[in-house]
């Protein structure tokens, strides 16, 4: 089993988009999902097709009221696979952490007892360096980065990777950066191809091969509660995002 954590504290760069199609791709090539939202925008669980105003329990009851984290994993009939789902009451968690005893290491032992149940974990962070997100990256085995390629987005980088840096040497030693995702991406744009060619300049082998265009069916896809795969599964978006699962089964990434 990987538990891989979709970060980048910056908004707008295709994290929970990037989290939802990913969980939906793996699990159309038959591996178990569970995708745990993080961010208390409960986006990713929507996306799935989950009513988030309607929850019964949620990943903050696992969190904060003692509940298995199996007493609150619902399933997406769209994406095929499990959702711990998130609302607003998540945004509370992040006061009551940090009254708790190894406040960082609280849903690393949520977790522990899925560990034969799924492949693949796949957890959407909220877009800021918080308790939730240390939480996340304590918990997994490496970290997914999705980044627009503009000016600003390189900025917010270096302070993820000085973050990851910090829980690898002091919270999590076996951590490491499961790979770099370029997303929206217009072949057009003379800046985008500029800082896609630092990445890759920078981060070699970490960045994907895969490149996320931006397209009109991917940003359509989370107001029918659906993963693009099932939304429309020809569209640029649904194919860049199953060749992503590809290259992710492969270990490609991590083998060059």
């Amino acid at each position: 089993m990987r538990i891989i954590s979709i970060s980048n504290q910056k908004g707008g760069v295709g994290k929970t988009t990037t989290t939802v199609n990913l969980a939906a791709s793996l699990a159309l090539s038959k591996k178990k999902v569970l995708l745990i939202d993080l961010d208390p925008q409960g986006n990713a669980t929507s996306g799935a097709g989950i009513n988030k105003t309607g929850l019964i329990s949620s990943i903050y009851d696992a969190l904060i009221e003692q509940k298995t984290i199996n007493e609150v994993v619902l399933h997406s009939e769209d994406g095929l696979f499990d959702v711990a789902a998130a609302n607003q009451s998540l945004a509370g968690a992040e006061v009551e952490l940090v009254g708790i005893k190894n406040r960082e290491f609280i849903l690393k032992k949520a977790i522990e007892g899925l560990t034969v149940k799924y492949d693949y974990i796949l957890i959407d962070c909220p877009p800021a360096l918080n308790l939730l997100t240390v939480n996340a990256l304590v918990a997994s085995d490496s970290v997914l980065i999705p980044m627009q390629c503009e000016y600003y987005a390189l900025e917010g980088l270096s302070d993820l990777v000085n973050t990851i840096r910090k829980v690898k040497k002091n919270l999590n030693p076996n951590i490491e950066i499961e790979g770099l995702l370029r997303t929206l991406f217009d072949k057009r744009n003379t800046l985008t191809k500029q800082v896609s060619d630092q990445l890759s300049a920078h981060f070699g082998s970490k960045v994907y091969d895969t490149i996320i265009p931006r397209n009109v069916r991917l940003a359509e896809a989370p107001s029918h509660g659906k993963s693009v795969i099932s939304y429309d599964k020809s569209s640029k978006g649904a194919k860049a995002y199953l060749a992503l699962a590809k290259e992710i089964l492969r270990g490609k990434s991590n083998e060059k």
